[in-house]
């Protein structure tokens, strides 16, 4: 169990992709704040690092039969951060950006908060749009280059640079989802919300969630991976 406390939450997110739901429910950021070990984490949220540890123990002794990214290519991380991560943003974020649009024309007198919450996302939309725009037309066909054997050597900042923007901004997304998650009072409707408010909340709690494991994909397995073998 000791093991755990050194570790950082990136390192136990990648070697058990299941840690990730223990990691929400303490509300411990593995993605852009994945480089901190388990114990100065929990220390920093006030958690009972023993009582997270035993968790992750029980965790590590029952049967896994999900998917090993750790094992996976570059190119075959690349193509599922594609598929399941660039796409979700692409088809959720516009539905999203609506009913926030239209629950904040309907509810902003009462709730003032949704005003702010409906610009916010917008902002966090155009981010990532921008973002994902740069990962696929420069930084992942670097990466897939890489893996040709006729590849000659390459410079030192052809990967350092983009993944620092890439890192830079996906701690700009981690900054705009913190705010995104206090505004709505940790996707908690209130007590008149309607559906589409309730619908709302519960979408943007989902597109955290995907958000964490996308950055964690790239910040902790993909870009330091790519940089040893550069």
């Amino acid at each position: 169990m000791e093991a755990f406390r050194n570790k950082t939450l990136g390192q136990i997110v990648t070697e058990d992709h299941r840690a990730a739901t223990l990691m929400a429910k303490y509300r411990l950021d593995f993605c852009c704040k994945g480089k901190r070990t388990l114990e100065t984490a929990c220390d920093e949220q006030h958690i009972s690092v023993e009582e997270l540890m035993k968790e992750l123990e029980a965790l590590s002794v029952t049967q896994d039969t999900g998917t090993s990214f750790e094992n996976m290519s570059n190119s075959q991380l690349i193509s599922h951060i594609l598929v399941k991560h660039h796409l979700y943003v692409k088809t959720e974020s516009p539905q999203l950006l609506y009913f926030l649009q239209k629950i904040a024309s309907k509810h902003g007198e009462r709730h003032p908060e949704l005003i702010g919450l409906q610009e916010t996302f917008a902002t966090l939309k155009n981010e990532l749009e921008e973002h994902m725009e740069k990962e696929e037309t420069i930084l992942f066909p670097r990466l897939k280059e890489m893996t040709k054997e006729s590849y000659p050597p390459i410079p030192g900042n052809f990967l350092a640079g983009p993944i620092q923007v890439m890192e830079a901004e996906h701690e700009t997304a981690g900054r705009l989802m913190e705010e995104i998650r206090r505004l709505t009072n940790d996707y908690t409707p209130p007590e008149d919300a309607c559906t589409t408010y309730r619908v709302a909340f519960q979408g943007l709690e989902a597109y955290e969630k995907d958000l964490h494991q996308h950055v964690h994909l790239e910040n902790n397995i993909l870009f330091p991976r790519a940089q040893v073998q550069a």
